[in-house]
């Protein structure tokens, strides 16, 4: 799905539930509330998705936003949450060992809680914002620039692209994406979830949140990498035995790279700290762990084909 190369654009990272904080920093990015909906006379807002789970305002934030997109004033994409909370309803298909397309396990049980709960009297409201989520597309392009919620992987769009609707999802592909080892399931796992590789030597590690991992998120810019340490990208530390380790040639090969000469991307998704700014020249993630008392962080996005330090704007948020 294209968006237009010659509007002006504030991108908004992972909202996940802040209504307040995400209100906050629409007013300071020039936004006014009228009728009902955030607007701004020559900009539009693209929210980078997961404006569900975990935070305090989860039913605020989704009507904000999705009453901003169909008066024309934001654009939004999907996350890996709203894609959970479609799945976790779609019955797997046949053959695929599982009963949903996203698994009654204890973590997507956590993960998706708060959501529930904010909706337990409202199941009908919960019903229609489901329907909405068909609606986001899974990226953004032009000449100029890219948005997805976690990865842009050219090879892999291009092979999805046919089985999308202007970018989107449809039931049919939900459910095909339950199963595990199909390409349709790998790929929106890409693009949603982004890039990872296993621990060496049955190593684990546990997140703040209890759960127990054998792989970490790995970075998809890094040019030329050494050590497990270059290319981890992910608020959890590795293993000290294993951060210091070398990679392989082979383990180098498989690496994925957004290079530097491709248009500017944004992402989302992967709980950065400290003061918002680009990871590359051409690349920004904006999700500051806005529900963990981090900051709601936008992008002001006119025409510059290089990011700009300056048009890093942002709210504290406070629990």
């Amino acid at each position: 799905m294209r968006i237009d190369p010659e509007r002006s654009y504030d991108l908004i990272g992972d909202v996940h539930g802040c209504a307040h904080a995400l209100a906050r920093l629409l007013e300071g990015l020039g936004y006014q509330r009228q009728g009902g909906v955030w607007r701004h006379r020559r900009r539009q807002a693209i929210f980078l998705g997961d404006i569900i789970d975990r935070g305090p305002h989860i039913r605020e934030a989704l009507h904000l936003v999705r009453e901003m997109v169909e008066q024309g004033q934001a654009l939004c994409i999907m996350g890996n949450h709203e894609f959970s909370a479609l799945g976790w309803y779609m019955p797997a298909p046949p053959g695929s060992g599982r009963q949903f397309v996203r698994e009654h396990s204890p973590r997507y049980a956590m993960l998706l809680g708060e959501t529930f709960r904010q909706f337990e009297h409202r199941q009908e409201e919960w019903r229609d914002f489901r329907e909405w989520f068909y609606q986001l597309p899974l990226f953004l392009e032009n000449e100029r620039c890219r948005v997805v919620h976690a990865c842009w992987d050219g090879e892999v769009i291009d092979q999805l692209r046919p089985r999308l609707t202007q970018g989107r999802i449809d039931p049919e592909l939900l459910r095909e994406a339950g199963l595990e080892n199909g390409f349709v399931g790998k790929a929106i796992d890409r693009l949603l979830r982004g890039t990872s590789m296993p621990l060496p030597d049955g190593l684990t590690l546990t997140s703040e949140e209890g759960f127990v991992r054998s792989f970490f998120r790995t970075k998809f810019w890094e040019e030329n990498p050494r050590t497990y340490a270059d290319v981890v990208f992910q608020p959890d530390p590795l293993p000290a035995e294993a951060s210091r380790r070398l990679l392989s040639e082979q383990q180098k090969s498989r690496l994925f790279l957004y290079g530097p000469d491709e248009p500017l991307l944004f992402i989302g998704h992967y709980w950065m700290r400290g003061r918002p700014g680009a990871l590359r020249h051409n690349l920004a993630c904006l999700d500051y762990s806005a529900v963990k008392n981090g900051k709601l962080v936008a992008y002001r996005l006119d025409r510059e084909e290089r990011l700009d330090p300056a048009k890093f704007a942002w709210v504290d948020v406070e629990r």
